[in-house]
């Protein structure tokens, strides 16, 4: 090639260049500009969606305390029918006491209940539960909760003081409301009078691990069953441990230890009638209770509202040592020595297959070995099993409009007795106003 000609053609694509070269500055430049513009635009908006958060925040803070405290009603009711008298319902080997009469036949309130809550301060909860209900025909009012518990404790230690349901137990700890059954396991019924509440203080800790840690213990009056008697300290102590955790997105576990003890118990139970004369058994002594509890829980994506699984079982044995009298019998006064060991479990599983819909199963059973110098006192006050023991089948099936109401339709195969009973339960349960998340 030419050299002339070479050298003309790179004087050329110099020039060219260096004239496209302001063109390309100045798309740089308006692209640049352009960027800018849509970047400010963006921090506008989220600008403007920050404020509304916020005012939203504060309009609904607003409306949480148009009342302070915040209220909540629980409404309930029920229909039961029975092949056997529920005036005659016993549980062999158990001498039954508190609320464990089943509800009665035919239409009645069920145990609706009025909530009160807020925060205090800065420092501590305050709650108020106020429970209606029907038992032995008469409409009772009665105080179920009345508690305070810290807020700003260091260390993870929460102390609650008051009247609560104990920790003991997994079932225990949580309203009916929130039961997957109406009625409660025969081993609550046996053990419990259905469920233990008590007035005293609980301190428990909630260590910082990947792995859910509980540790408490309680100091309970020990008035009311099961145990009772006065005392001029804490007549019960109780300790509980809970551990638990996920497995991926879908599912969760917790298991739990549960120790009661309480010492110098005078604990009556409910009255026999024979012949006029209303007997009442009344054991003295010491008693403990222990019990383990595991419940598993699953759902797809971990969205528990459209579809869920819950496996549950507890079990506890209850020992006792002391003396049992007849009141209002003889003269003379009947009693005996008493040596009891009592426990039972249940296992049950709910399955929320669609949006509105569940279905529930339940196996629960019985045992004791209650030894004594009378076997007629014994007998008498129901701790004699005469070889029974008694068991029960449940299934239910729900209708879930939303997570505020509930029809629920259950069906008992009950062996408690000697004369199997069909039991056949219709509920409703309903619940307006504030309503805080249920336990685990």
């Amino acid at each position: 090639m030419n050299p002339n000609a070479s050298s003309r053609l790179l004087l050329q694509t110099i020039l060219a260049s260096a004239m496209t070269l302001p063109v390309i500055m100045a798309y740089a430049d308006d692209e640049t500009d352009r960027l800018k513009r849509q970047l400010s635009e963006y921090e506008q908006r989220l600008d403007k969606l920050e404020q509304s958060d916020v005012a939203t925040s504060a309009d609904r803070n607003t409306t949480a305390n148009v009342f302070n405290p915040a209220i909540s009603v629980v409404l309930d009711g029920l229909y039961a029918s029975y092949k056997n008298d529920p005036e005659d319902y016993a549980l062999p080997g158990f001498a039954l006491g508190g609320e464990a009469e089943l509800a009665p036949e035919g239409l009645s309130l069920g145990h609706s209940e009025l909530i009160m809550s807020s925060n205090i301060d800065d420092k501590f909860f305050g709650q108020i539960t106020i429970a209606l209900a029907e038992h032995d025909g008469e409409l009772e009012v009665e105080l179920e909760e009345a508690f305070f518990e810290t807020l700003a404790l260091d260390y993870g230690f929460i102390v609650r003081g008051g009247r609560f349901y104990s920790g003991i137990g997994y079932l225990n700890q949580q309203h009916e409301h929130a039961w997957d059954f109406l009625d409660a396991p025969l081993v609550y019924r046996g053990l419990f009078g259905r469920q233990y509440i008590d007035d005293g203080v609980r301190v428990s800790y909630v260590a910082p691990t990947e792995l859910f840690l509980e540790l408490g213990i309680e100091a309970l009056a020990g008035n009311g069953y099961p145990a009772g008697g006065s005392h001029t300290g804490a007549g019960v102590w109780t300790v509980f441990t809970n551990i638990g955790g996920d497995v991926g997105v879908s599912h969760s576990w917790q298991a739990g230890l549960s120790y009661w003890a309480g010492d110098n118990i005078e604990r009556e139970y409910g009255s026999h009638d024979h012949g006029g004369t209303a007997e009442t058994p009344l054991f003295e002594g010491d008693s403990s209770i222990s019990g383990l509890n595991a419940v598993y829980k699953w759902a797809p994506g971990g969205n528990y509202r459209d579809q869920n699984l819950k496996l549950q079982f507890e079990y506890f044995n209850r020992d006792e040592d002391g003396n049992l009298t007849l009141l209002n019998s003889g003269p003379p006064v009947e009693e005996s020595t008493l040596d009891s060991q009592q426990d039972g479990w249940y296992a049950q599983a709910r399955w929320q297959f669609a949006y509105n819909w569940a279905v529930s199963a339940r196996y629960d059973r019985l045992d004791s070995d209650n030894t004594g110098s009378d076997v007629d006192v014994l007998d008498e006050a129901g701790l004699v099993t005469s070889g029974h023991t008694p068991e029960r089948t449940s299934i239910a099936a729900e209708w879930l409009s939303s997570e505020y109401s509930r029809i629920r339709l259950q069906y008992n195969r009950d062996n408690s007795y000697q004369v199997p009973d069909n039991q056949v339960y219709l509920q409703y349960t309903f619940s307006l106003g504030a309503h805080k998340a249920h336990a685990y």
